[in-house]
């Protein structure tokens, strides 16, 4: 290397210009040395909390099956669920006593829920246009 080429006339390295351009060899940080360590000693760890996990300690547990098992996935089935004909506030309140006698999951109580608060602001935006388009036509 040229150092004329790859410094400014203050010392300072150029843009495109390395000292080191090979870089630093793979493997070399502290988190790979880190890795190397933990993978010698993985299984006297898993050994520990598997008997932990035996012994009832729920964390131990927990981690086991969070690895293991995979959390179950909500299943989506149809849900029929008759409204009362009365106002947005008389179907929420129709969606939260299904939910708490169980007829609704949870779930799908707030997407009910939130889909009647959706409706409920598209109502208002309708009758704020209409009124203003009155306004308008007054003028």
């Amino acid at each position: 290397m040229n150092p004329e080429k790859t410094r400014s006339k203050q010392g300072q390295w150029l843009p495109g210009s390395s000292g080191n351009p090979a870089g630093r060899p793979a493997g070399s940080g502290h988190v790979a040395r880190l890795r190397a360590e933990l993978a010698q000693e993985l299984p006297t760890i898993i050994q520990s909390l598997i008997e932990q996990a035996k012994a009832g300690d729920i964390q131990a547990i927990r981690i086991i099956l969070d690895r293991v098992i995979p959390p179950l996935k909500a299943v989506d089935l149809p849900v029929s669920l008759e409204l009362p004909a009365g106002g947005l506030s008389d179907q929420g309140r129709a969606i939260i006593a299904s939910a708490a006698s169980g007829e609704l999951s949870p779930a799908d109580a707030s997407q009910l829920v939130g889909a009647i608060g959706q409706l409920a602001r598209i109502q208002e935006f309708d009758a704020l246009v209409e009124r203003v388009e009155k306004l308008e036509a007054l003028t």
